[in-house]
């Protein structure tokens, strides 16, 4: 068969993020002392990026429709006026209420920081040189982005698939990469999991210890190694060798990794009553402010200034622009997103967290016409503050269970859970069977099986652990 050349048109999709939306991405993930401590790296970097000393508090505005202006194209960044530019800080109308509470001295910025690599971007800097497909990758990402501080994924593999826009497979295959990265029991979904990750990246998958943890890690928290022992008809002395390779796991294998040495979350947003009103506040306290230098801009200017010397500008000049908008794009974006959130859980808000409601990422996205990803990415390790207290934003969202009242949100049901367990008596705690019948009492009908998940959840130990502790 002779060889020949020929032209064929072929339609394929591939997925392709800018640097600019990949900036607006990772800001957008960033909690208030991790987007300072960002920020003042791109200080110490780019020399077009200044401390505005001179900038005033933002002052409150009416709320209106306007749109953000298109971004300034790069042939024209030596046009910009300083002045110009923040004066868009407020083109959308709304107040962005950045919180300032007056000229107290406030605390330096190194007692937040700490060299400890945060364990998302540990995460991100592994699937960045991941050889996986562009599609799989592209999942893992929203995978990471739904991973809480201890390392555990909190949102289920559909609720993945509708923020992707794929299929189950692509998910489970999306899990198992990030499942492969350090630390190991990352991405894992209960403790039994975790615990089986970290036994199969020791060499010690499909062992006795696997099976410990698979079918007694009930009888290894309450020391029943006779249990363990007349099951596999072996002695106690080889339980209890197992056992205490088991006891040398990370229950919390996010734990190295935490950035901040503060045991007192930060507020990243605001939410006050004012004469009837529902007034959000972005927290922008120990935020540098920034501006384009001046002195910069009027030597990009320079008709004399060598080509590299200008080029270099340029990018710095372009980089700069850049991380202004995407700051304002992500406190525009929380904002709308709190502002969405205190509509749909007004009753909260009014009177406190026995009427938080069945919410999910979705319902927010449809009212805001984003996309779930972007609720995800804004909800995920961000706090809000209000009259009833400080709430990390995913306690706003939980499925409905069935209950005499109608749909009761699962945050209500551990919320219950957890005052029932504070007032037990300490001698002689309640088991989850009993729990489940005391809420069945109020008209909450939940399996006891369901009480032991919310209870890890919670991070509350079982009975025998409870009496034992006095918890």
């Amino acid at each position: 068969m002779g060889l020949e050349q020929r032209t064929d048109l072929r339609l394929t999709q591939k997925l392709a993020l800018t640097p600019q939306l990949q900036l607006q991405l990772k800001l957008l993930q960033l909690p208030q002392l991790e987007l300072s401590q960002y920020i003042q790296l791109e200080l110490m970097e780019n020399p077009i990026l200044e401390l505005d000393e001179e900038t005033e508090n933002i002052q409150e505005n009416e709320v209106s429709s306007e749109e953000y202006e298109e971004p300034v194209a790069v042939d024209k960044l030596e046009k910009i006026m300083i002045d110009e530019y923040f004066a868009e800080r407020a083109d959308d109308g709304r107040d962005l209420g950045y919180f300032n509470p007056g000229v107290e001295e406030k605390p330096s910025f190194e007692l937040f920081y700490s060299t400890t690599t945060d364990l998302w971007e540990h995460l991100l800097w592994q699937l960045r040189l991941s050889k996986a497909p562009d599609k799989i990758r592209a999942v893992a990402e929203v995978v990471i982005g739904n991973i809480d501080e201890d390392g555990y994924l909190k949102a289920t593999e559909e609720e993945i698939a509708k923020m992707s826009d794929t299929d189950n497979e692509t998910v489970k295959q999306a899990i198992a990469l990030v499942q492969e990265f350090d630390p190991a029991g990352v991405a894992a979904r209960d403790i039994k999991e975790c615990l089986i990750l970290q036994i199969k990246a020791l060499g010690l998958g499909d062992t006795l210890v696997q099976s410990f943890i698979e079918e007694h890690l009930e009888d290894i928290k309450k020391k029943k190694y006779e249990n363990i022992a007349k099951r596999f008809g072996i002695s106690i002395d080889e339980v209890i060798k197992s056992v205490k390779i088991i006891e040398k796991l990370e229950p919390r294998p996010g734990r190295n990794f935490s950035k901040t040495q503060v045991n007192i979350p930060v507020p990243d947003v605001y939410v006050t009553k004012v004469e009837g009103e529902y007034q959000i506040i972005l927290n922008d306290e120990g935020i540098p402010k920034l501006r384009l230098s001046k002195i910069y801009r009027e030597l990009f200017t320079e008709k004399n200034l060598p080509v590299q010397e200008k080029k270099y500008l340029r990018e710095k000049f372009k980089n700069a622009v850049e991380l202004l908008r995407s700051i304002e794009q992500r406190n525009k974006t929380i904002y709308r997103v709190t502002e969405s959130l205190v509509k749909f859980q007004k009753e909260f808000f009014d009177k406190g967290v026995s009427y938080v409601k069945p919410l999910n990422l979705k319902d927010i996205a449809q009212d805001l016409g984003l996309h779930e990803s972007t609720i995800s990415r804004v909800t995920s390790n961000k706090y809000l503050a209000c009259e009833h207290g400080l709430f990390n934003f995913r306690f706003f969202f939980s499925n409905a269970l069935s209950s005499n009242h109608g749909g009761i949100s699962t945050t209500l049901v551990k919320d219950l859970i957890q005052k029932i367990i504070n007032e037990e008596n300490h001698t002689n705690p309640l088991s989850d069977k009993e729990i489940s019948d005391m809420l069945k009492k109020q008209g909450i009908d939940i399996a006891r099986r369901t009480v032991a998940k919310y209870r890890e959840e919670l991070k509350i130990p079982p009975k025998p652990l409870r009496k034992l502790k006095n918890y």
